[in-house]
């Protein structure tokens, strides 16, 4: 049984460049109340995106010849967690920051690379994720969606659910079956989809907030080019495996309810109950060990490796630390007292705890999680 390897992240840090983005930070988002900090990379502005993009700060690792910047992955890291910690809004950039992009670096064309990608790290080009469908979620071996083989190019019938921001992003990165074959794993293949073609229906899903970012997307008889296939027809499941490490093992994985724990430190103070010390140490010591697990991952990553089982690792702990923050707030603070007392805690306490069931439910469940890590390990 071979175990993960979690090598220690070399140490990259540039005090310049967190000092730069927290000072944009403080300007930009001086008057973003904490309901709607609470909210982190869920929240969709395209303008947030685009100043991003005017510092840099989106495309940040990539080649220059793509509208990249070459900066190192830490760097990179540094300033995802900066942004994911004041709460900023960073949903319309972000699938195709973290993970779109480098999937074309790696499998794309020519053609698509230079399409899509300076676009990208311009912030004027949004993707969001096909991978879910009614009636299989996290199993994406499970998938029905199918494209059929026919005169310059393919042919679409089937469905996607739960995919964020849909209704606002310009393309998705398709994940569905391209073969006649019954092998759970192959015959799948990924396509980049111009999500205002025809034969595209985009059908909202409201959340327990009212909040509409989820959506089913349908697709009846939908033509997808032959240019719009991504890496090799059949190879899909080796390029979303790949994908998926970068969905899974970023700080967005442990930091969604920070804001909500940064609150809760001010609300407790140091004069509250003789519990508090304990409860928010025990949240600092997981928060401070998710951190070094995932800037590991983001250092394997840099060097080319597939660190799949330690990603996997990182969501499972990740995503439990997460639902644990309002828990703990809860205990140490009267929600309703909040209520009429600070009415902001109170917003961001109601707004994560609304949102925390899906922390382990986005981007793989915990049970699928856990069977990756279980193969991983030799156990099944």
């Amino acid at each position: 049984m071979e175990l993960p390897r979690f090598p220690r992240p070399r140490v990259d840090e540039s005090a310049q460049l967190r000092a730069e983005v927290r000072a944009f930070l403080a300007k930009e988002l001086a008057d973003r109340p904490a309901r709607e900090r609470a909210k982190s990379w869920t929240a969709f502005d395209p303008g947030f995106s685009r100043k991003l993009a005017d510092r840099g700060w989106i495309g940040m690792t990539w080649p220059k010849a793509y509208g990249g910047h070459e900066r190192s992955a830490f760097e990179r890291y540094l300033v995802q967690e900066e942004l994911l910690a004041a709460g900023a809004p960073v949903a319309a950039h972000w699938i195709a920051d973290r993970q779109s992009g480098p999937l074309l670096l790696r499998y794309g064309t020519e053609e698509q690379r230079k399409t899509f990608l300076p676009r990208i790290a311009a912030g004027d080009c949004f993707f969001c994720i096909g991978m879910s469908e009614p009636d299989s979620g996290s199993d994406l071996a499970a998938t029905r969606t199918r494209a059929v083989p026919v005169e310059g190019g393919f042919r679409v019938n089937g469905a996607k659910v739960w995919t964020s921001h849909a209704h606002e992003a310009h393309f998705m990165v398709l994940f569905c079956k391209t073969g006649t074959g019954h092998e759970r794993h192959a015959d799948a293949s990924q396509f980049i989809v111009d999500l205002r073609a025809a034969g595209i229906e985009i059908r909202p899903i409201r959340i327990l907030t009212g909040e509409h970012h989820f959506n089913e997307v349908v697709f009846r008889d939908a033509f997808l080019p032959h240019s719009s296939l991504v890496g090799t027809q059949g190879g899909g499941w080796s390029q979303v495996m790949s994908e998926l490490v970068f969905e899974r093992s970023g700080p967005e994985r442990f930091l969604s309810s920070f804001p909500l724990l940064a609150s809760l430190v001010e609300e407790v103070g140091p004069e509250h109950s003789s519990s508090a010390p304990a409860d928010i140490g025990r949240l600092v010591a997981q928060l401070i060990v998710l951190r070094q697990l995932s800037r590991s991952v983001a250092g394997v990553l840099d060097t080319g490796g597939e660190p799949a089982v330690e990603a996997s690792i990182v969501k499972d702990i990740g995503t439990g630390f997460e639902q644990l923050v309002p828990e703990i707030a809860r205990k140490l603070v009267s929600i309703d007292l909040a209520a009429r007392e600070n009415r902001e805690f109170a917003a961001a306490f109601a707004c994560t705890q609304y949102h925390a069931p899906s922390f382990s439910l986005r981007g793989g469940t915990r049970e699928i999680l856990r069977g990756i890590i279980a193969r991983g390990l030799g156990l099944r």
